[in-house]
């Protein structure tokens, strides 16, 4: 396989830009219709996610080990869309000829086979990666919500049960869909593991976003969503050792946030943490009663809250990183950053030109999940919404 001129023929097509994505789709789905139904309705994000997926195989084609743990996650996690092995086929059909289509005259015979090859990889590496996956976890879990709290107007915080155990660890995400959107959005749990299976999840609605508005809007007690099986680890606690720790959270970044806290406590360690939750106004403050609760019940554990906006000093704006840094020097200490894109990157930012090192500061990716650990993309409706 030359993956040489496989890089620079994708290089060349993905300049179309999302005219190769639309192409694409309508070749699918005019040869085999059946395959709509797969995908959601607002199929705008699902177009971006396409060719930043097709690019991080191509750019990694020459790095096999890095690149099959990233397709058996991919393939896993395809099982929630009804994606079976007879698809594959379709969906090499329509590559080939989107790649035709934009390479014109650079498209010969020879760099069709070197195309159908990679793909025939790509796609058997998934479709034995789905069917390991059967044997352990099914596609998705269905779930019952037993509580529905709107926090404010745009935040809601569900309990819900699976109908059999999602085992998930502290600082993962998990798929969740309503059943009358064909579309995914992760969330973290906001707590550690319980005994009775439950999961709480702190959900923001995000303008346009066909999840999170009717986990916020449109559920109450009784209803079912579906939920998927658990991706990620840069915000697991494994990677930080025994050490102390120094959490920062904003907005609904607080829920993984808040099932770290409560891992701590489970293990019984003896770690310091410091923990800062952070929201633009006081009114934004929508999970205190459990912060005070933890704060309460662990000596261990520091709170403070940190106001963005003071309506005293218009125009400036407190960042908790800016506001940790200027407490204390935490530099023994692991840091976990959770919020939105500007947040973490703002605080990342700061903690390095501090003399922070990369390895001590967790986070995830910017912008939202789509398909496995720590692959995030900015674009879609569904942006702002969940965890971030």
């Amino acid at each position: 396989m030359d993956a040489a001129r496989l890089k620079r023929s994708w290089h060349l097509v993905a300049a179309h830009g999302d005219e190769v994505a639309l192409y694409f789709y309508s070749t699918l789905f005019l040869a085999y219709p059946e395959t709509r139904q797969m995908f959601p309705t607002n199929m705008a994000g699902q177009r971006d996610r396409l060719v930043t997926a097709l690019g991080h195989i191509v750019s990694h084609v020459d790095q096999v080990d890095r690149l099959v743990g990233f397709l058996q996650q991919l393939g896993a996690d395809h099982r929630k869309f009804a994606v079976r092995a007879e698809h594959y086929p379709a969906v090499g059909e329509a590559l080939l000829a989107t790649l035709r289509h934009f390479l014109g005259e650079e498209w010969t015979d020879e760099l069709a086979q070197e195309w159908a090859a990679a793909y025939g990889l790509v796609a058997q590496v998934m479709v034995e990666a789905a069917q390991a996956a059967e044997a352990v976890s099914p596609p998705w879990w269905v779930a019952d919500i037993l509580s529905h709290e709107r926090r404010a107007f745009d935040v809601a915080v569900l309990t819900v049960r699976p109908q059999f155990l999602l085992p998930f660890t502290p600082g993962q995400s998990i798929g969740v869909s309503h059943p009358a959107a064909r579309a995914w959005r992760y969330y973290s749990p906001a707590n550690a593991p319980r005994a009775d299976g439950t999961l709480e999840l702190h959900v923001r609605a995000a303008p346009g976003g066909a999840v999170s508005s009717r986990l916020v809007y449109g559920c109450a007690v009784g209803d079912q969503i579906h939920l998927a099986a658990p991706v990620g680890d840069r915000l697991m606690l494994w990677s930080a050792g025994s050490s102390d720790l120094l959490l920062l959270a904003a907005g609904t970044g607080w829920a993984p946030v808040k099932a770290l806290v409560e891992q701590v406590a489970a293990e019984g360690s003896r770690r310091r943490v410091d923990l800062y939750v952070g929201a633009r106004s006081r009114s934004e403050f929508y999970d205190t009663d459990a912060v005070d609760k933890l704060a309460s019940s662990h000596p261990w554990l520091s709170v403070t809250y940190v106001v963005g906006s003071d309506l005293r000093q218009p125009g400036e704006f407190v960042h908790v990183a800016d506001r940790a840094l200027a407490d204390g020097d935490f530099r023994s200490r692991h840091v976990y950053v959770c919020g939105s894109d500007e947040m973490v990157g703002h605080s990342v930012a700061a903690f390095t030109q501090a003399g922070y090192h990369a390895g001590q500061l967790h986070h995830e990716g910017f912008g939202k999940h789509w398909y496995g650990p720590a692959w995030r993309t900015v674009t879609g409706p569904d942006n702002s919404g969940g965890v971030r």
